[in-house]
């Protein structure tokens, strides 16, 4: 998820510190008499200095804001995961069951999302610091759950998990990870910016039920369409336009915390209107109801968590299928972890201002390494690999570039194993309005790409336009990358390109065609 960094960005940190300054929603309060006592106090502090916190421009208060945002932009997962990976029983309809008719108990799966969520959190924020979130990939946790585990058993697919995290943790050691994502040309990452900001409004979009798969049955070619049957008049989704409504009034007015106050009304509105109208869960067969999350006042607040997948992993699918079929399970798996992170992170570190004049993010070894881990912990845990996520981007946007803000939302992971029932609360369609929002002031790096040459234009066009078509960073990615070598190749100015850049192309060629491959 450099070579040409100074020719295309021209100056970016001076570029990124503008864009903060026209993009922090509270720049201009905390700019004001209490912004700078409230920054000469932290600057006093050992947190402060751990932090860099008034180095980077921000304040702890900031931080725990945007933290908090990052939590409630994203809590989805602990709900989401267990419903992707997991099942109630083996006989429900559409359980998610291995090869022997096994499953992933969904309370099991939620609090381990939540622990290792948490933990890997808390730990990249301490050892990178950087604002940037990290719990269970939906891409990855997809893969898994259809086409990995039908041919083994789960603890032998997160056995392949864990191998995928090892793969990508040696090419962090080795430097290579590092060496890859600072080989990336700038105007391909301003490109995977753009495209992350698209895909993080298309997800919010969909989430809120504003924008939906048109059925096959429909009769139409057109996949997605607004709403029920063109329309949007079902109640989760009012909430959803009035959160979003309020919260771009916000963000014009640049108001402090406005985003966590678009998500804190819209959490009311969506409660009193539940209340009122009985609208209900959606479940798949209501889509006029909540999508994820309930807004009423749940029955308890307080559970004992269950930790019973911790450890169960097996190596055994090295027997139990081909090993050239597990190897390019772990390819496919390695290629996908690789090229998510290094795109989400280039996105969120542009947007965050962390980048230097030669639009390299620093520290990004020690980070790589953090997620590397996050990949071996969430397959030693059963809940599939875990990696840095998108809505990182809704607390930058609230103000967070520090690793403080990464504290406050692994705490929060941790706390939601107790707690799950309250944060279950907030429906997506309150908390989608801010991915729409921070999509929008992604798009702003689109300037930064020289689209009158089109070697660059293309494959800057297809990265943007590739993830959200389809749903995924890596396909993105590949897609720029090899038409970028490709374009480079045929009109002669093949020499400029970095070594790893034919090398990442070749393999996201294997990556394409895996289908003919396994098939052979």
């Amino acid at each position: 998820m450099a070579d040409e960094a100074a020719g295309t960005t021209g100056g970016g940190a001076d570029q990124s510190a503008d864009r903060d300054t026209a993009r922090d929603t509270d720049r201009g309060a905390d700019q004001g008499n209490g912004g700078a006592v409230a920054a000469g106090a932290a600057g006093r502090s050992g947190l402060d200095r751990f932090f860099k916190i008034s180095e980077r421009g921000s304040t702890v208060g900031r931080e725990v804001r945007g933290g908090l945002v990052t939590f409630v932009t994203m809590a989805y997962i602990v709900v989401l995961n267990p419903l992707i990976i997991g099942s109630f029983a083996a006989d429900d309809t559409g359980a998610h069951t291995d090869l022997f008719g096994g499953i992933l108990p969904v309370d099991q799966v939620a609090a381990a999302t939540a622990l290792v969520a948490g933990a890997i959190t808390i730990l990249f924020g301490l050892v990178a610091n950087f604002p940037f979130a990290l719990a269970t990939g939906l891409g990855i946790n997809t893969l898994v759950a259809v086409s990995i585990a039908p041919q083994m058993t789960w603890p032998e697919a997160m056995g392949l998990v864990v191998v995928n995290g090892i793969v990508v943790l040696l090419l962090v050691v080795t430097g290579v990870r590092t060496a890859v994502f600072n080989a990336v040309p700038a105007a391909l990452k301003s490109a995977i910016a753009v495209g992350i900001g698209l895909f993080i409004a298309l997800i919010g979009l969909v989430d809120a039920g504003f924008v939906r798969r048109v059925p096959d049955a429909a009769g139409t070619t057109v996949p997605v369409g607004l709403g029920i049957d063109g329309s949007i008049a079902s109640w989760p989704t009012l909430v959803f336009v009035v959160g979003l409504v309020l919260t771009s009034i916000l963000v014009a007015k640049r108001v402090k915390g406005a985003i966590l106050i678009g998500v804190a009304v819209g959490t009311v509105l969506a409660i009193a209107i539940e209340a009122l109208v009985n609208a209900g869960p959606s479940l798949g067969v209501n889509p006029k109801g909540w999508n994820l999350g309930y807004p009423a006042l749940p029955e308890q607040v307080f559970g004992i968590p269950d930790l019973s997948l911790l450890g169960e992993v097996s190596f055994g699918a090295w027997w139990r299928v081909p090993a050239l079929t597990a190897a390019l399970l772990v390819f496919t798996l390695v290629l996908t972890d690789f090229f998510d992170t290094i795109g989400t992170m280039t996105g969120l570190g542009r947007e965050a201002g962390l980048v230097d004049k030669d639009g390299k993010l620093p520290n990004t070894g020690k980070a790589l390494f953090v997620d590397s881990l996050g990949a071996v912990a969430g397959g030693a845990a059963s809940t599939s690999s875990n990696t840095v996520y998108i809505e990182s981007a809704s607390g930058i946007a609230e103000g967070a570039r520090t690793g403080l803000a990464n504290v406050v939302t692994g705490l929060l992971f941790l706390a939601a194993m107790f707690f799950t029932p309250l944060y279950q609360v907030v429906p997506i369609e309150a908390a989608a309005p801010a991915l729409v929002v921070v999509g929008a002031l992604m798009m702003a790096q689109i300037r930064e790409i020289d689209f009158s040459d089109f070697t660059i234009a293309l494959p800057a066009f297809l990265t943007i336009v590739v993830m959200p078509f389809t749903y995924s960073i890596a396909n993105g990615i590949g897609a720029g990358f090899v038409s970028y070598v490709v374009l480079r190749l045929v009109t002669g100015r093949a020499r400029g390109l970095h070594p790893l850049m034919w090398i990442v192309s070749a393999a996201f060629v294997v990556y394409f065609a895996m289908g003919p491959i396994q098939a052979l």
